[in-house]
């Protein structure tokens, strides 16, 4: 919303790079809130967070190739959130959302921090195999990985500011109509929805193949931390990508608009879930003192 108010600021943030020198944030933040016995904790649970990565990185990014199915004008939104299904998982909202539902935060946590720096790797390569053949241009996945290890891994992540990208393209996100941009919105939803859906069920299933209830993935603070982190996709660096990408997939304010949607509706949601989950949770704690 600023962006569009007052495209003036992100404009002028853009033309003195401000979304390069915003940087250092959330990880360095994480990194140094981070103990050493909350690594040991997560390590307890490795298969749990082997998955957990294996499902941000490898599984969830093939999702992008039903959604380039789908037709919506301006593309965009369709190219956009098909990017976001490439992206690692969201870099605080997952952790702190877990820790509310009484979740294993450290698994949480170390899915977060080697999911994304692993992205650095994957997410070129991801997009240059799932989604740039879909619409019909070609991605140099070595140079994005380049960029990406100077913009990224360097300082860890790099803070871009989705409104100097919305800025930029006012007059274009001005031009849509307000009922497809609903629609790219309900898709951001049910895409969430979807990633919850394949991760709450690939829990069953692994839980029934390791050994049923005694299985790591039956405890509930790892399923919770897993179901979270592996379900959320993070928007700084989809805003990254897009940036070094420059028009190779069309105008970077209409690619980030629906994501920047998705990112709020998946907090939102999950954030109905805990609070649900804690107040089911309550009558049975309840019951058990008395």
């Amino acid at each position: 919303m600023l962006g569009l108010a007052n495209p003036s600021l992100g404009c002028l943030a853009h033309s003195y790079h401000v979304s390069k020198v915003s940087t250092f944030g959330i990880f360095i933040i994480s990194g140094l809130t981070l103990r050493s016995d909350e690594i040991g904790a997560a390590a307890e649970a490795w298969p749990v967070g082997l998955f957990g990565i294996a499902s941000i990185l490898l599984f969830t990014p093939f999702f992008s190739r039903i959604i380039l199915q789908l037709h919506l004008q301006p593309q965009e939104f369709v190219t956009g959130l098909a990017l976001f299904c490439c992206m690692p998982t969201t870099l605080s909202s997952g952790v702190a959302l877990t820790r509310l539902a009484g979740g294993n935060s450290a698994l949480a946590l170390a899915m977060t921090v080697i999911s994304s720096l692993l992205g650095i790797l994957v997410v070129p390569f991801s997009i240059s195999k799932l989604i740039a053949g879909g619409v019909g241009t070609s991605v140099p996945a070595d140079q994005l990985f380049k960029s990406l290890v100077v913009t990224l891994l360097i300082p860890l992540i790099l803070g871009k500011v989705p409104w100097i990208q919305v800025s930029r393209s006012r007059s274009l996100l001005l031009a849509v109509e307000p009922a497809v941009f609903l629609v790219a919105v309900a898709m951001g939803a049910l895409l969430h929805l979807i990633l919850l859906g394949f991760n709450a069920l690939s829990i069953q299933i692994l839980c029934a193949a390791s050994g049923g209830s005694k299985s790591v993935f039956a405890k509930k603070e790892n399923a919770t931390a897993l179901l979270f982190v592996a379900s959320q996709k993070t928007l700084p660096v989809l805003v990254a990508v897009v940036d070094q990408l420059g028009g190779t997939f069309g105008e970077s304010g209409l690619l980030v608009l629906p994501c920047v949607a998705a990112h709020l509706n998946q907090i939102i949601m999950d954030s109905f879930f805990v609070s649900f989950w804690n107040k089911k949770e309550q009558p049975d704690s309840n019951a058990k003192v008395a």
